[in-house]
């Protein structure tokens, strides 16, 4: 009699700690499968849909799709995500914080002594915007490439939405006069690279050869100018084979600067 029991005793043990472990191998795959991660890049990064993860990636959708239909995410897309933030990469992964990272909360607001609730809320109030290391000119200067990220500025969520594609936001510094005095040598300027559709005298970033430029455009038939705020720089109108050349980053939504 003892030894049935004892064997089952042994039989009901195992049972909970076989139950427990498929708890936990579950609960493990939905902290580090795509669902998890999409639930913390879009904390992270502001984000309200697949397909703006999919713009901050620079990923075609259905990559996207692809990686949730596995259950699984590629680790350049999770390196990737925390370049754009600053979250900790083993947070985004797998849902855990390495002690000392920059995690959940923190991410681009890096310093910030609040206590975790009031991080979360801080978190869902702002988005981190990547400053570039890219220079655009608003004259006859040249530009840094590689778009390198600097640093990570604060935004209040909502002002992006309304703006534009929050996830396709970056900021850039300006060199030159030539947009002065609306835009002026050293502004810092916020990009929606999502707007390349160019609006009449809206204010874009575009490549054209090697530089690129901060300017006023403006569709004529056939042509599109690019205009400079300062008359002492004339217009520049392209044509034919030169609208080939011409790349829309996106369009300037905001201006800072230091006093």
């Amino acid at each position: 009699m003892a030894l049935a029991v004892k064997k089952h005793l042994r039989a009901g043990v195992w049972l909970f700690i076989k139950r427990n472990m498929i708890e936990r191998d579950g609960q493990q795959q939905g902290e580090s499968g795509f669902e998890g991660f999409f639930a913390r890049a879009a904390k992270a990064a502001g984000l309200t849909s697949q397909t703006e993860l999919a713009a901050l990636l620079g990923v075609h959708r259905s990559a996207v799709t692809q990686a949730k239909r596995k259950d699984g995410v590629p680790k350049a897309w999770v390196l990737a995500v925390s370049r754009r933030t600053g979250a900790d990469p083993d947070w985004l992964e797998f849902g855990r914080e390495r002690p000392g990272a920059a995690g959940a909360a923190r991410g681009a607001l890096a310093g910030n002594r609040t206590r975790p609730a009031e991080a979360d809320e801080t978190q869902a109030v702002f988005a981190a915007v990547p400053k570039v290391r890219t220079r655009l000119s608003a004259g006859g200067g040249s530009f840094e490439t590689g778009g390198e990220v600097e640093q990570f500025y604060p935004f209040r969520q909502d002002w992006l939405r309304a703006k534009g594609q929050p996830a396709q936001m970056v900021l850039m510094d300006v060199v030159g006069n030539s947009m002065e005095p609306e835009i002026r040598h050293g502004d810092m300027v916020l990009i929606d690279q999502g707007q390349v559709a160019v609006v009449a005298h809206g204010v874009y970033a575009v490549g054209l050869e090697d530089t690129v430029l901060v300017k006023r455009v403006e569709k004529r038939p056939g042509q599109l100018v690019l205009l400079s705020d300062n008359r002492d720089y004339a217009p520049i109108v392209l044509a034919g084979d030169e609208l080939e050349a011409l790349r829309v980053i996106g369009r300037v939504l905001w201006v800072g600067r230091e006093l």
